[in-house]
């Protein structure tokens, strides 16, 4: 048996689950979000907790229990406290800024990179070198961040790029210094 999977999930105060067709909507401050649980695994919603309990003991049955409970885990979480990613742009010329919806970053590129930043995130810039990404859904506010970073990613030399509040980046020795 799953050790993640067995462990009831306990809900904050404010949230509420429903399970109804094979979906699960969670409520709370922060927002809604839904999961469709895959056939297989079953879920048991009693006053403040939710029970994960899966039907039978083939592999990919087994291997989705404890992922489903860690992804409901989640979406409780966020709906009350929510997720942020902070990411710091390093170089000189390099900044971003929200016109909008959108989110346009000047990375040396011939061109601004534009990315258009979903309704259930919230982009802000605080300065022009920092991007601080919320909201209630874990791997939506992750992904939002990792595909930023992916455009330019730090590079080992000077350092320039996009990077995590926090990441270091190694340097290395350019060609002249190496022996």
């Amino acid at each position: 048996m799953s050790r993640i999977g067995k462990q009831p999930i306990q809900l904050p105060k404010g949230v509420k689950a429903s399970f109804a067709n094979g979906s699960l909507l969670i409520e709370g401050a922060k927002g809604k979000l839904t999961l469709n649980i895959p056939r297989g695994v079953t879920l048991e919603i009693s006053n403040d907790k939710v029970l994960v309990k899966r039907e039978s003991e083939e592999k990919n049955i087994r291997s989705l229990h404890g992922t489903i409970r860690a992804i409901i885990n989640n979406m409780a979480k966020g709906v009350v406290e929510g997720y942020k990613k902070e990411l710091d742009i390093v170089g000189t010329g390099y900044k971003a800024m929200m016109k909008g919806a959108t989110l346009i970053l000047t990375m040396g590129f011939s061109h601004p990179v534009e990315m258009p930043v979903s309704k259930d995130l919230k982009v802000t810039v605080p300065n022009p070198n920092r991007v601080i990404i919320e909201g209630a859904d874990r791997q939506k506010v992750g992904q939002f961040a990792a595909v930023l970073r992916k455009i330019y990613p730090p590079e080992p030399y000077k350092g320039k790029g996009v990077r995590y509040v926090g990441e270091e980046v190694k340097k290395k020795l350019g060609k002249a210094l190496a022996k």
